[in-house]
């Protein structure tokens, strides 16, 4: 849903956003606006068809999907999914948190090298750790990482209204509960531990380090989200009429956005395969969660000079999702004494899923490098 600001000015902005919520409504028969087109996958039987086009808003339809379509979707050709997972120990739990949600988590462990460190993962806005993810963890964890990662609530396998964030910090304090039992748990808590995070989770990653200055050992940022690109923003004009709508209709999916994956991937056949990660939410933002991310990057942006723990922090100079900008001022400001940006020319938003196999391959050997380096560099400090 495109609306225009040039046509706006007819009469007062706030009666002519109303006139177009509820005519698209009426239209809609007053279903959410702009569903997303339902994707026929080949091969595939009447019966997980009906599964996958089932309304994704609670977790269970969500748990379904995924159950029914995982080995399809570990199986498409892509270079993340060609690391075998063979010699290795994966687990998937469920936990119910102190706010009483349900949470997905997933670890992968190295079965036959010595753990060198913990990597607790952060994914991006409407993702899961179950897709791409996947892949990304088996590197790392074939590396000789300890690799942990949860679903947010309201995203992928977790409790909560698909896509919906109604305080971004909630989401921050979720992840500092779950990673806390990870690095409290006797195996690992000797261990240096790493943040991992990707686009909207740098940007939890930031957060939680914020909230836990001397809690994490390093972090790395794959285009983290300390600010949404410009154009990825409404007009001004548009953006002040939805934050006030927010405060009515915060569940409502009213944002306007571009594909995503048009705007992410750069290699097209990898961007057709984004249709495989059937979870993943990819409507228009709820009015609610738009808000929160608005409000947590003017924070972030605020906060940079605080960030104090050792950086990676990697982008695409041709990001138009998050602004590579500030993660040059992230670096910039940043206190840490130990930070590190790398900058990949032509290179999209989603780094290690969307670019050529040869970019993948050479962000995944800077990712490893620096948590070897400072495996190392870590464990001698702890040692002496």
């Amino acid at each position: 849903m495109a609306l225009k600001p040039a046509n706006l000015s007819r009469r007062h902005p706030i009666e002519e956003f109303r006139a177009r919520v509820w005519t698209q409504w009426r239209k809609k028969g007053r279903r959410e606006v702009m569903a997303p087109l339902v994707v026929k996958f080949p091969g595939i039987d009447k019966e997980l068809q009906k599964v996958l086009e089932a309304n994704m808003d609670e977790a269970p339809a969500r748990r379904r999907a995924r159950d029914s379509f995982k080995d399809i979707q570990l199986g498409i050709d892509h270079i993340l999914f060609k690391t075998p997972c063979d010699g290795l120990e994966i687990k998937e739990s469920y936990e119910v948190n102190s706010r009483g949600l349900k949470i997905f988590s997933k670890c992968w462990l190295p079965l036959s090298s010595h753990l060198k460190a913990v990597v607790c993962y952060c994914h991006g806005y409407g993702d899961t750790c179950t897709f791409f993810f996947e892949g990304i963890a088996r590197k790392l964890a074939s590396s000789g990482y300890g690799v942990f990662a949860m679903d947010y609530p309201g995203f992928g396998l977790s409790e909560g209204l698909h896509g919906y964030i109604p305080s971004f910090d909630w989401i921050v304090d979720d992840v500092i509960e779950n990673y806390s039992k990870v690095k409290e748990n006797p195996e690992f808590r000797t261990l240096p531990s790493f943040l991992f995070g990707q686009s909207l989770g740098g940007a939890v990653a930031l957060k939680v380090h914020l909230k836990q200055p001397n809690a994490w050992d390093g972090a790395i940022l794959v285009a983290p989200m300390c600010k949404i690109a410009d154009n990825m923003v409404p007009p001004w004009l548009l953006k002040q009429i939805l934050i006030g709508v927010a405060n009515f209709l915060p569940k409502q999916k009213l944002v306007p956005q571009k594909d995503l994956a048009e705007v992410a991937f750069r290699d097209l056949k990898k961007r057709e395969l984004t249709a495989y990660n059937v979870i993943a939410y990819n409507d228009n933002p709820r009015l609610g969660t738009a808000v929160e991310m608005l409000r947590t990057t003017q924070e972030i942006e605020r906060r940079l000079q605080e960030v104090s723990l050792p950086l990676l922090i990697l982008h695409g100079e041709a990001d138009i999702v998050t602004d590579p900008s500030v993660s040059k001022a992230l670096y910039e400001k940043a206190s840490s004494s130990d930070k590190k940006l790398n900058l990949y020319k032509d290179a999209y938003h989603s780094l290690l899923e969307g670019e050529p196999d040869e970019i993948i391959t050479q962000v995944f050997q800077d990712i490893i490098s620096w948590l070897d380096e400072h495996t190392v560099k870590t464990t001698s400090h702890c040692n002496y």
